[in-house]
């Protein structure tokens, strides 16, 4: 199989009469055969060629059979917890992001469906299965804790009670980690983040291998009607193309901005994938080919953390992650504020815990910003 940057790049190779860059497709609808039947294309909630490409260079990531673009990350995960009827119960690993969180604590008991958050999934056991547990959803690494969970392990575990496992694998894309070949049935992604990469769009993916399940997202999107628009699959297949190169210049980046915080006096800790446990460094090591480019740390009491975030200069202090420009956040106050304080403690995320995402800027000048914002703090 061809390397992974050239998969993307050419996952389109003799389309389009063998146009290097494909056209974009804007119309809202198709004109039909009048001797009856359907064509290729109807409506564009249903398909579209710009969206089909985008999906057919998604799928080419994934190595995956199928792939749906979502308009936004979460009609992406909306569109798999929608696999849950009345009566289900799902399994969901504890941090998740808090848009996953509220659609595990808000609408899915609407729905009927019961959620059970377990803080440590590497400590899933048949315990914890019931006839009712349909699923299993996890992040690893979470957001924001960077704990790491054994796939393999997982699916294994979960397929044998009958349930799927999805992997929300938004920190470290298909490029670092390919949770499909580890025994998942589905991969969700935020492309908004590392897919997208110039923090310029809205997106979400769903990419499965069973024809099944690829049969049922499909029908949610043309039921729900959340599909990514012409315009925004075609800048998504654009930019998805500069994913490896973009990747390891932000884990460059990452690894010594990790090195020269752990060495600053006022910073208390550094948490990064595989940095909770020996266990986690060798499930990371060996399910994933890289940490990605996110990880958080804490300073040291006697510093001001709303102090240190005034001085900083080069990162911007915001939401999402996965761009080429850095950004910090306080996870408790914003990507997770909608936890109770019983789940937030739960999961671990102190009120001064910084999550850092790494983007392409001079490693020395992000250094300096960092280091500068703390001592003045």
């Amino acid at each position: 199989m061809p390397g992974f940057n050239t998969r993307v790049i050419h996952a389109l190779h003799g389309n389009h009469l063998d146009a290097v860059v494909p056209p974009i497709h804007t119309a809202s609808t198709f004109l039909q055969p009048t001797e009856g039947g359907e064509g290729e294309f109807e409506y564009q909630r249903g398909s579209n060629p710009t969206r089909t490409d985008a999906e057919t260079t998604l799928a080419a990531l994934e190595g995956a059979e199928h792939a749906f673009a979502f308009s936004t990350g979460m009609a992406a995960t909306a569109s798999v917890l929608g696999l849950l009827a009345s009566g289900d119960e799902v399994i969901m690993g504890l941090p998740v992001y808090g848009g996953n969180y509220r659609w595990a604590s808000i609408e899915l008991p609407k729905r009927g469906v019961t959620t059970t958050f377990v803080p440590d999934l590497n400590q899933l056991t048949d315990e914890h299965f019931t006839d009712a547990v349909k699923m299993v959803f996890l992040e690893t690494p979470t957001n924001p804790t960077l704990r790491v969970a054994e796939i393999r392990r997982i699916a294994d575990l979960a397929h044998s009670h009958g349930a799927l496992v999805v992997v929300d694998n938004t920190f470290l894309t298909p490029y670092l980690q390919r949770p499909l070949e580890l025994g998942a049935d589905l991969t969700v992604q935020s492309a908004t983040k590392y897919l997208g990469g110039h923090g310029d769009l809205l997106a979400g993916v769903v990419a499965t291998n069973d024809d099944d399940l690829a049969a049922t997202v499909a029908q949610s999107q043309v039921i729900l009607g959340g599909v990514l628009s012409p315009i925004d699959s075609y800048r998504l297949l654009q930019n998805v193309k500069t994913l490896g190169l973009r990747l390891d210049r932000q884990q460059e980046n990452t690894r010594k901005i990790v090195a020269a915080l752990r060495e600053h006096p006022s910073v208390a800790r550094v948490v990064e994938p595989g940095s909770f446990s020996d266990q986690e460094a060798r499930i990371q090591s060996e399910q994933a080919t890289g940490n990605g480019a996110v990880f958080a740390f804490e300073l040291t009491q006697d510093k001001d953390v709303r102090a240190f975030l005034a001085e900083l200069k080069v990162f911007g202090f915001a939401v999402s992650l996965g761009g080429i420009e850095s950004l910090i956040c306080l996870p408790a106050h914003m990507t997770h504020g909608a936890y109770s304080d019983e789940d937030r403690a739960l999961a671990q995320i102190p009120e001064n815990l910084l999550r850092v995402a790494v983007g392409i800027e001079e490693t020395e000048d992000l250094i300096e910003d960092l280091t500068h914002a703390i001592d003045a703090a």
